[in-house]
């Protein structure tokens, strides 16, 4: 049947007639022949008006009677929702947790938080001040004061004594609510806890608390070893702030390598393609080994009477991936400033440090296993030789190992000199590479590379910007996850960064192997295209430090 004529006015279809008329024969128009005009002209008014929102006369009731009130707990609910199906806990935070991590209010999801007044009396004394902690301290003090910020101070709708919600300030993660100590508790601890302590007030809150509060879990998150030690032998729950650990165990950190099964050929080869490109071999392969894949992976087969397989993960395109054989370092013809690989992680770590797309590398392994004289013999190859950057920056955690010497004199490399001794250490190595060039050529070699390698404070790297640098960060396992993203997003165009650590020699207070800076890293870019990672699991230095390593 033919459309009708489009309406001369438009305020003939939007009439109160219209919406006074029943809407069954619009939804039926096929059981009438009188009603089919009216529906063919919904249509006309569907294409011609869009500019009218109430054009669908038919969905219009049902949403001015759906209830907005329903809709708004549930958006708020979905993006994180409790993991248990009991209550809440109520989790009382010591005054060292909100120094580590200021953000440490946010990370407790569906559960509430309570702050006893001693932790805001601890929190104001350590505010001043240049240090991490003093930082701390202000942010907390800062997310503290936006989240109070309007709210009345007496008890009644939404004040402070009824809890605030941690959402407020739009951290949809934190569904919880945030309740301060506003009145006095009078608690009675055991005699020899003296009570003018703030632990032991802290301690004395949590057993009012769970007192009060009998129906529901009452915990301590401290960082202080001992304090969960008394808040247990007086029967009160404590636990230690886990969320800015990356792992749990370090065994499970991501090692960049991994060894192919013995049927790799058998379940792979009848699928796989292989081409050779630039003195390389390619091999794309589809099987169940390509979910558990990563880009940049090193994987090898060594099976016993055949060739062994070296190769690197550099394409991962749906149910395939791409396998290019390595360039093989352990060779003296490829020799990178007179240095060899001596084993396989090695030659993996040589293959990272001269591939010009890797912009981010990280190196772990115990001492003695070639770190820091591999990368330095790649950076000075790629300085001296390829030109491909200008200048070497080293710069490390200046963290002692004993008691502090006290201030060095002399400017900022002089001071930094007795810190880089690794870095002395390695270039004597390197410097007698080169058996040919006699005395003083090797000294006029020396002053050249020395020309070319500048040290740096970590102190001063804030708001510098590296073009074409190749960055040495050192004993990087001492950084913490927010000095280490200082120091990579120094990066500038050009610039290659390669971090290297040893994860069981962490000298810097209240870091462990899950919250090390350097574990953050390896965790967060494993599998970009433009990163990479080996842990060296042999050392060469020499068999005392090998024998060492595993007795001592």
């Amino acid at each position: 049947m033919p459309l009708p004529k489009p309406p001369a006015k438009r305020a003939s279809l939007l009439s109160a007639a219209d919406f006074d008329a029943p809407a069954a024969p619009v939804r039926r128009p096929a059981k009438s022949r009188v009603a089919a005009p009216p529906a063919a002209s919904a249509t006309v008014l569907d294409l011609f008006e869009t500019p009218v929102a109430r054009a669908p006369s038919a969905p219009a009731p049902a949403v001015v009677s759906a209830p907005p009130a329903p809709a708004r707990p549930r958006a708020t609910a979905e993006p994180h929702k409790p993991r248990s199906e009991g209550p809440t806990k109520l989790f009382v935070l010591d005054t060292n947790v909100l120094m580590h991590d200021p953000t440490s209010l946010f990370r407790f999801e569906e559960h509430d938080i309570y702050l006893p007044m001693i932790t805001l009396e601890e929190l104001d004394g350590h505010k001043r001040g240049m240090t991490e902690v003093a930082r701390n301290a202000r942010q907390c003090s800062r997310d503290l004061d936006a989240l109070v910020a309007g709210l009345p101070a007496r008890a009644g709708s939404s004040g402070i004594a009824d809890g605030v919600p941690l959402n407020r300030t739009g951290h949809r993660e934190a569904s919880g609510k945030l309740y301060f100590q506003t009145n006095l508790i009078d608690v009675t601890l055991p005699i020899g806890l003296p009570q003018g302590k703030a632990d032991n007030q802290i301690l004395g809150v949590v057993q009012a608390l769970r007192q009060q509060q009998s129906g529901r879990d009452v915990v301590l998150v401290s960082k202080d070893i001992n304090m969960r030690i008394k808040a247990r032998a007086l029967g009160l729950p404590a636990e230690d702030y886990t969320n800015d650990k990356t792992l749990d165990d370090g065994d499970l950190l991501y090692t960049g390598v991994l060894p192919l099964p013995a049927d790799f050929w058998d379940k792979h080869g009848k699928t796989m393609e292989s081409w050779q490109q630039g003195g390389l071999t390619y091999y794309r392969i589809s099987g169940p080994l390509v979910p558990v894949l990563l880009i940049n992976q090193f994987v090898y087969l060594e099976a016993p009477g055949a060739a062994p397989l070296y190769a690197k993960v550099t394409e991962i395109t749906g149910k395939t991936a791409v396998l290019r054989t390595l360039r093989e370092y352990t060779h003296q013809k490829n020799a990178v400033w007179g240095v060899t690989a001596r084993n396989r992680e090695q030659n993996f770590a040589l293959n990272l440090l001269m591939d010009p797309e890797c912009d981010f590398i990280t190196l772990t392994g115990t001492a003695g296993t070639g770190k820091t004289l591999m990368t330095l013999a790649a950076g000075l190859s790629q300085v001296m030789d390829d030109r491909r950057y200008t200048e070497i920056i080293v710069t490390r955690v200046t963290v002692p190992v004993g008691e502090d010497i006290g201030f060095l004199p002399g400017t900022e490399e002089e001071k930094m000199g007795p810190w880089m001794g690794a870095l002395d250490d390695n270039l004597e190595v390197l410097s007698k590479t080169d058996g040919g060039a006699g005395e003083w050529g090797r000294a006029a070699t020396n002053d050249l590379v020395r020309s070319k390698i500048k040290i740096k404070s970590l102190n001063f790297m804030r708001g510098r910007t590296f073009l074409n640098k190749f960055v040495l960060i050192d004993e990087a396992q001492n950084l913490t996850p927010k000095q280490m993203k200082t120091l990579i997003t120094r990066a500038g165009p050009g610039t290659k960064i390669v971090c290297l650590g040893n994860l069981a020699q962490i000298d810097t207070p209240y870091l462990t192997e899950g919250s090390s800076g350097l574990t953050f890293a390896v965790d967060r870019f494993k599998g970009w295209p433009h990163s990479g990672h080996v842990t060296l699991a042999r050392g060469e230095r020499s068999r005392l430090a090998d024998f060492a390593s595993e007795v001592l």
